[in-house]
């Protein structure tokens, strides 16, 4: 009878050891994670805030510099337009001079009349527009009518007269010129009885 050897039945695995202080690390570590990553958030939030903070003092400063320059830039535009007009001072300043000598009333027109040219000149070196009104049909975008007068020569809301001239600056309305405009002549009382007959 032969005899069948035992199998050695297989020994359950045994797990390694676990140290102590591992093993209270794995007990903790769901709290210590949460704290480390309220801590992470805590730090992120500081971070984001000081950046914040940065920009808007960056922005706030960014500001008050365009502020400067375009105070600054004005000023030097005003003195470029100041010191384009000194010539046309400095003629009329010789017009007066010479205002009080006799014989000289003439010269002084003539005077007044070119300094008056260049004064304009200097002003169309700077954008300004002289607005044509005259003989022009009436624009309420340019024109302010003062009034009213009948001329039947002149088709209706024609610009007769310039009370004062108007300007664009750059493109853009300044002043408008006031003018007076052309209006129908009403029709006399013999006209509206013709019109009367035939109508009927």
């Amino acid at each position: 009878m032969v005899k069948q050897e035992k199998q050695a039945e297989p020994k359950p695995a045994q797990k390694p050891p676990v140290p102590e202080a591992a093993a209270e690390t794995t007990a903790q570590s769901p709290a210590a994670g949460a704290e480390e990553a309220l801590a992470a958030l805590a730090a992120e939030r500081d971070e984001l805030k000081d950046r914040v903070l940065r920009l808007a003092a960056e922005t706030d400063n960014f500001k008050k510099r365009l502020e400067r320059d375009k105070a600054d830039f004005l000023r030097r535009a005003n003195e470029g337009i100041v010191k384009d007009l000194l010539p046309v001072l400095d003629n009329l300043e010789r017009a007066l001079g010479h205002a009080d000598e006799p014989g000289n009333q003439g010269s002084l027109a003539e005077g007044v009349s070119l300094t008056s040219q260049e004064f304009l000149k200097v002003l169309e070196r700077h954008g300004l527009e002289k607005i044509e009104a005259l003989g022009q049909p009436f624009n309420p975008e340019f024109h302010e009518a003062m009034m009213q007068q009948e001329d039947p020569a002149q088709d209706e809301n024609t610009v007769l007269m310039e009370l004062q001239k108007g300007y664009v600056f750059q493109g853009r309305l300044l002043r408008p010129a006031m003018v007076v405009v052309s209006k129908k002549p009403a029709p006399s009382d013999d006209e509206g009885a013709e019109i009367k007959i035939t109508i009927n």
